[in-house]
């Protein structure tokens, strides 16, 4: 509280008078986050007129790069958990759905099965969140290689499942053995 009193130029009591505790402050902030910057962004990459993997890559790059610009108040939002958590749970439930209608609509038109359609968006959203948060703290790679790495895996997984025609039991007849690089595929 006193850095966050300090960065706008006002005393703690002056900031208290507008939020009741720490867990309020954080709550509006990561409201506010949520809703005027990083959805926006993703959404708008979620939105392109673009191929499934165009997509993934530009919803991935929008996610990390508004991190990425803003970490303070992303490990703010994010760091304190022992703020009310709602908004952040909104969040992700938002954007699972979103990431799930994206999935449903995409597969659909591709005549592919969608009943895990909502657990791949958690999964999906729930790594790129943990992975992203992870990143934050320790920056042993560059932006672009952890949208690299992000997409990557992301995209594997979407892959996995259309070649799986969205459907366990064809996933799971389907032998599950390592490719090794650079082996002949044919063999």
């Amino acid at each position: 509280m006193d850095e966050i009193a300090a960065e706008i130029g006002v005393s703690k009591t002056v900031l208290y008078r507008y939020f009741s505790d720490k867990n309020d402050l954080v709550h509006a902030t990561m409201q506010r986050f949520i809703e005027t910057t990083l959805m926006p962004r993703v959404y708008n990459a979620i939105s392109l007129d673009a191929d499934e993997y165009q997509l993934v890559r530009s919803a991935l790059a929008e996610y990390v790069g508004t991190v990425d610009e803003d970490p303070e108040v992303y490990r703010f939002i994010m760091g304190n958990g022992s703020a009310d958590q709602s908004s952040l749970a909104e969040f992700e439930k938002l954007f699972a759905e979103v990431v799930a209608a994206v999935i449903v609509d995409r597969a659909t038109e591709k005549g592919i099965q969608t009943d895990g359609a909502m657990l791949w968006s958690y999964v999906l959203v729930g790594g790129i969140q943990l992975a992203t948060h992870w990143w934050t703290t320790n920056k042993t790679m560059s932006r672009e290689e952890v949208i690299d790495y992000l997409t990557m895996m992301a995209w594997s997984a979407i892959d996995g499942m259309a070649r799986a025609n969205g459907s366990r039991e064809v996933f799971n007849a389907q032998p599950h053995v390592l490719p090794t690089p650079g082996a002949n595929s044919a063999n």
